[in-house]
């Protein structure tokens, strides 16, 4: 009787300490979660914004802002002015 009261609490024993063990590791995975969620939610954030741009740039105003900006074309009748330092 004796023998088996003491196995009963040896077991009581290691399944309490594998209880908290898996507790600890159910915070952790929960915490990995959110951070991966949020990571999801940035990421399709930027997919978003890169989608966005990806239109954008077939545009006949982007083509005319590039042509400005970076082989500085101008329309004929319009008229340049620099500033002077």
């Amino acid at each position: 009787m004796t023998v088996a009261v003491i196995a009963i609490l040896i077991m009581t024993g290691v399944v309490g300490v594998n209880s908290i063990s898996l507790t600890q590791k159910e915070r952790q995975y929960a915490a990995r979660e959110q951070e991966l969620m949020e990571l999801i939610e940035a990421e399709t954030a930027r997919a978003e914004e890169l989608e966005a741009f990806a239109t954008y740039t077939k545009t006949k105003k982007y083509a005319e802002e590039v042509a400005k900006d970076k082989l500085g074309l101008v329309y004929e009748n319009e008229i340049i002015f620099q500033e002077v330092d």
